[in-house]
């Protein structure tokens, strides 16, 4: 009966460790995709301001240059974008926002960040261009400050609460 007991509480404590690390884990997640995508931006600035390489090539430049945790959205956006000819950047830059909300962890202020790119891209001469990618990327930079606060902030929590939940039914049910 003991025996029985300690495996019941023993899986109790691992169970709720377990989500307390999986909800911890998005917070970090969160701020790695962000990274990651800043890099993919800036590899995009690279080849278009300086390569004057078409959108859809250069698309497909970033996802095979870039991280693929986060670099398959600019696959994603090039294939929407050749299958929808009649369609705007804006359009197929819409189109990934289911994957970066569930893939990616991005929030909301994260998407709207892409989305707005996806406004700008194509719509004006290369100066302007670059403007619009210095913006982008300064939006991303203080993101990326605000996704470390959260993740210090609460990455440790939820790991302590998923063990401390667990330990809290374990005592609660002897």
């Amino acid at each position: 009966m003991i025996f029985i007991k300690f495996m019941g509480g023993l899986l109790i404590v691992l169970s709720t460790t377990l989500m307390g690390f999986y909800y911890g884990k998005k917070y970090s997640s969160r701020l790695n995709n962000l990274i990651y995508m800043e890099q993919c931006i800036k590899i995009l600035e690279t080849e278009i301001v300086y390569g004057a390489v078409p959108l859809p090539e250069a698309l497909v430049n970033v996802y095979n240059k870039g991280n693929k945790k986060v670099s398959f959205v600019f696959k994603e956006i090039k294939d929407h974008l050749l299958a929808n000819r009649g369609g705007d950047v804006l359009d197929s830059f819409s189109y990934v926002i289911n994957s970066l909300k569930e893939k990616l962890n991005f929030k909301k202020e994260d998407i709207e960040m892409l989305i707005s790119l996806g406004r700008v891209l194509g719509s004006s001469d290369r100066e302007d261009q670059e403007k619009n990618f210095k913006f982008v990327l300064s939006q991303i930079a203080i993101l990326e400050g605000e996704a470390k606060m959260e993740r210090d902030k609460n990455e440790k929590m939820f790991k302590n609460l998923g063990i401390l939940t667990g330990l809290t039914i374990v005592i609660i049910l002897i």
